[in-house]
């Protein structure tokens, strides 16, 4: 997640991975305005919509923030894992990360998250999409996204409200834990409105 999506500084300065070969690690993440972990809650629900084994998956967390997601997807064997920040010390941080786990599947990218989007060719399994809170930044990285995705891909979002993604996505499952809407998505153009875009 960005680091602008929320007032307030990280509880604790620490995030854990809840799953996978890194399961249980403790990393620290920096003090920095806004900067805060999608709760462990929250992870452990994702990635039970998702599978737990990511084997060959190739994934993308634009808004990286602490790395919670992208650290998690590559700890349960993701073959990839792009994630993009824009603010120095979350990458520092990030970076860290990665060389105290080894994570060769990792790449960092310092970067405003669409327009390097905007410029990306690759395509992706899995997005995560948790864009700076108030900014109301979802319906562009929404709107950016499908040309970028492998077929099947399923994208995570997540904001502080409800949101309707728009008739070409369908709705695989959503929950909510306090404050924070999150959703699982996936591109479905002129897909049946009756049909599978029900909530799971």
């Amino acid at each position: 997640m960005n680091t602008s999506r929320r007032s307030g500084f990280t509880q604790a300065g620490r995030l854990r991975i809840v799953g996978g070969a890194w399961r249980s690690r403790i990393l620290r993440v920096p003090e920095r305005p806004g900067l805060r972990p999608t709760p462990d809650r929250v992870r452990e629900t994702l990635f039970n919509w998702l599978g737990q084994d990511l084997s060959g998956l190739c994934c993308l967390d634009l808004y990286a923030g602490s790395g919670a997601l992208g650290f998690e997807a590559a700890s349960r064997g993701a073959a990839q894992v792009v994630m993009v920040e824009r603010d120095r010390h979350a990458i520092a941080a990030l970076r860290a990360h990665k060389a105290a786990l080894d994570a060769h599947a990792v790449e960092i990218v310092e970067a405003d998250a669409l327009p390097w989007l905007a410029h990306g060719g690759r395509r992706y399994d899995v997005v995560f999409l948790d864009p700076p809170f108030g900014q109301n930044a979802l319906p562009a990285a929404l709107a950016a996204l499908p040309a970028h995705l492998e077929p099947g891909a399923r994208v995570y979002a997540e904001s502080e409200a409800g949101f309707a993604a728009g008739a070409d996505w369908t709705l695989l499952r959503e929950a909510r834990a306090g404050q924070v809407h999150f959703k699982l998505l996936q591109w479905s153009p002129h897909h049946d409105p009756g049909g599978l875009s029900r909530n799971l």
